[in-house]
């Protein structure tokens, strides 16, 4: 067994897995303290490396693409003190990175570990129930269900459509971007049916961020989100079947007394960003008779 221990975290090595544990400095991210300790097993690794420097050095592992939801929700945007794949390393004790990286690396040619990409998860994602608030309103999601609620700092045609409620089959993709110089991020749904290029300040499926403190922990909604949609490289037999070419999609279960209401407001707050120029005709119609479809 290897193991390290730093005030940025603990790495132990069992030859089956790697466990790694946040610490508690000042410096450690507010993600890596939130999603806490992470289990990576082996044959979710593609490598590992330790780069000395002058007055500290870096562990960073590399994971198989695939392998982990929160990865692939955030495209590899976190920055340093919020990824759990990177730990820093004091000087004086290189000696026992080098002796945790020799023994991972032994480990992955006796296992025979491929580094190409996987078709289905090795890494549960964040448990659930998980709700943030950040940015222009909160993003919870309860394992079946996401829910998107706004604050008074949301522009106003898109808090004219209430609370948002999507359901998981209804989510085609999801994504996680920081704020990055004068670019905003966000937290964005691909809703099935109904696609958009608005900005994440119009539209009602994405919380738009402005780079503050909390911003990655809406990383965990994106990754808990992804941890239950369809692998991205499952193979393509696997999927639902498209309609066949000339043959109408299926008919959408008709919306339930409920949910009336919120399409409604839903049709209302498209007109609203359409006639600000923000959905072209095209994508206003498409949108449209999506939500017509529902009703």
């Amino acid at each position: 067994m290897a193991e390290i221990i730093q005030k940025d975290g603990t790495w132990v090595f069992d030859g089956d897995a790697l466990r790694l544990t946040p610490g508690r400095d000042k410096n450690v991210g507010l993600l890596r303290r939130t999603l806490g300790e992470l289990t990576v097993p082996l044959r979710a690794l593609a490598g590992v490396s330790f780069e000395q420097g002058r007055r500290s050095g870096r562990l960073r592992l590399r994971l198989r693409d695939g392998a982990d939801p929160l990865l692939h929700a955030t495209g590899g945007r976190l920055a340093e003190p919020h990824d759990p794949y990177g730990l820093t390393v004091e000087p004086d004790r290189y000696g026992v990175a080098e002796y945790l990286v020799d023994e991972v690396r032994n480990a992955l040619l006796l296992e025979q570990v491929p580094a190409g990409p996987l078709d289905e998860y090795l890494l549960p994602g964040p448990a659930v129930p998980v709700s943030v608030s950040a940015g222009d309103g909160t993003a919870s999601f309860d394992g079946e269900q996401v829910r998107l609620e706004w604050n008074w700092k949301t522009e106003d045609a898109k808090a004219a459509a209430g609370t948002r409620t999507l359901a998981l089959a209804d989510i085609a993709a999801v994504e996680w971007q920081p704020a990055v110089g004068l670019e905003n991020g966000q937290l964005r749904f691909t809703v099935r049916n109904a696609p958009t290029e608005a900005p994440a300040k119009y539209d009602p499926n994405a919380v738009e961020l402005w780079g503050f403190k909390k911003d990655p922990l809406m990383a965990l909604v994106a990754a808990a989100v992804q941890a239950r949609l369809p692998h991205p490289a499952r193979p393509a037999a696997e999927r639902p079947a498209p309609s066949p070419a000339g043959a109408p999609a299926a008919e959408p279960a008709p919306a339930p007394e409920d949910e009336h209401d919120a399409l409604l407001r839903r049709l209302r707050e498209l007109g609203d960003l359409h006639r600000a120029g923000v959905l072209t005709d095209e994508e206003f119609a498409l949108a449209k008779q999506a939500v017509l479809k529902r009703m």
